[in-house]
């Protein structure tokens, strides 16, 4: 910008109101050897096709998630999305709408949101969800801390079955808040016994399933004992098509309910913009962060929607909100809703079935192969298997082959010798019965 409004003096009074001397020392928390030392190694100056021209042969270094054979999950699954669901988000009514401050003039916005947590509310068997969050890793950071301002309690007892990124985004916002976490260890085989951990200081348990590794975790004497200590169960899902066949959190006793919902009418999308689902009981409503939808009748008595509860800070009671989060995933949860329109419970259920009985079928060409052993008793479509040697060097060799086989545990648990073998793979309702032969086939080669 050629237009800078600040006079050095403006700095200087900011700086010392903070409290600090230079600009620098606000990013202190950033590690010095991630700080760039200067200017980006990229050219000065390009034509528009030289830039289309070298992007597109970086491009073309990609293997496309369609193009090959798609065992990736982890967190961010291949689901196949109705065209139906791209064409309708694209109409500009829905495409370029934004907040709905008016509802005099957003009643399709608001008509869709309300829609959407009612749907979010019947899968995880909640009374109340909100309007969507950014995505599950931040919604379950957002849950832990209004369990802290529902229990006054300041302890947050993560399970080892979390996913490694929900589990650093929590303990970054706890680092900042200087609440207590208590991170279990990494749990592939889902008997780690959490009870041990909540105790009369404990504010919420924080346990996914299925997890991670693809286990699926009862979550009723979770609840039980959390609720006898007086803290709160967050339960947390990653797979929300799980929901299709697995017994709903709430019905198992769960407090908030949080996961992400990228599964339905969401494609991978190099890894967003997603759609955190986010849902609680009814007692808890005025501590749920983000927005809430209600509806209502007009001056005539007709049937109208608007923006009941926004608990932000951009509003005029700044001082009381109980979130920072700016705004919800619009057209995300859109495409959700769309999604989810089409399919209907019994769509839900037999899609859910369907991946179910992928992952069955996988799990049996893999535990077959010699040297391979598969941890997951109980899992959906995603599980765990152990390999004779690094998963990251298998994956690299079965790219090579053709096969996106999974992700290797040590890519996102680094340094841990026990991780280092495994790969949790996911099976859905794209993959045929020649992509697992093949997968089957190509790691029996690797591993010989």
């Amino acid at each position: 910008m050629r237009y800078l409004p600040l006079t050095d003096t403006d700095r200087a009074d900011m700086l010392a109101k903070v409290g600090v001397d230079t600009i620098d020392e606000l990013f202190a928390d950033i590690p010095e050897k991630a700080r760039l030392k200067g200017l980006v190694d990229l050219p000065r100056r390009a034509s528009e096709m030289q830039v289309e021209r070298q992007l597109s042969a970086m491009a073309a270094k990609n293997t496309p998630a369609s193009s090959v054979p798609f065992f990736v999950g982890a967190g961010a699954y291949k689901h196949h999305v109705p065209a139906t669901v791209d064409h309708l988000i694209q109409r500009s009514e829905f495409l370029t709408s934004y907040t709905p401050y008016q509802p005099e003039i957003t009643q399709g916005t608001l008509h869709y949101l309300f829609e959407f947590q009612t749907q979010v509310a019947r899968l995880t068997d909640m009374e109340v969800a909100n309007a969507s969050m950014y995505d599950g890793s931040t919604g379950t950071g957002e849950a832990v801390l209004m369990a802290h301002r529902v229990t006054k309690r300041k302890k947050a007892v993560l399970s080892g079955g979390l996913h490694p990124q929900y589990r650093e985004v929590v303990e970054g916002l706890s680092n900042m808040a200087d609440d207590q976490v208590v991170s279990l260890p990494a749990d592939p085989t889902g008997t780690e016994d959490i009870l041990a951990q909540i105790d009369d200081e404990t504010s919420c348990v924080v346990v996914q399933s299925p997890s991670f590794y693809g286990q699926i975790i009862d979550l009723k004497p979770i609840a039980e004992k959390a609720h006898e200590k007086g803290a709160l169960l967050i339960a947390v899902f990653t797979e929300v098509v799980s929901l299709g066949l697995i017994e709903a959190p709430g019905t198992q006793g769960a407090d908030i309910v949080v996961g992400e919902g990228q599964s339905i009418g969401n494609g991978l999308n190099f890894g967003g913009p997603y759609v955190g689902l986010f849902a609680t009981r009814q007692k808890y409503i005025r501590q749920m962060p983000g927005r809430l939808c209600g509806e209502t009748v007009d001056a005539e008595g007709k049937r109208g929607f608007v923006l009941t509860l926004s608990t932000r800070e951009q509003h005029i009671r700044r001082d009381k909100a109980t979130s920072n989060i700016c705004t919800n995933s619009g057209l995300c949860c859109l495409a959700f809703t769309i999604h989810m329109s089409l399919l209907g419970q019994k769509g839900l259920g037999k899609l859910a079935r369907i991946n179910h009985a992928n992952a069955v079928s996988l799990k049996k060409q893999l535990a077959a192969v010699p040297g391979v052993e598969v941890l997951n008793k109980a899992y959906f479509n995603e599980f765990t298997v152990k390999l004779p040697k690094s998963a990251n060097d298998v994956v690299e060799a079965l790219a090579a082959k053709g096969i996106l086989a999974g992700v290797p545990v040590s890519r996102l648990v680094p340094g841990k010798a026990e991780l280092e073998n495994l790969l949790v793979v996911a099976a859905t309702e794209v993959n045929t019965d020649e992509d697992r032969a093949a997968f089957a086939a190509a790691l029996k080669e690797v591993l010989a």
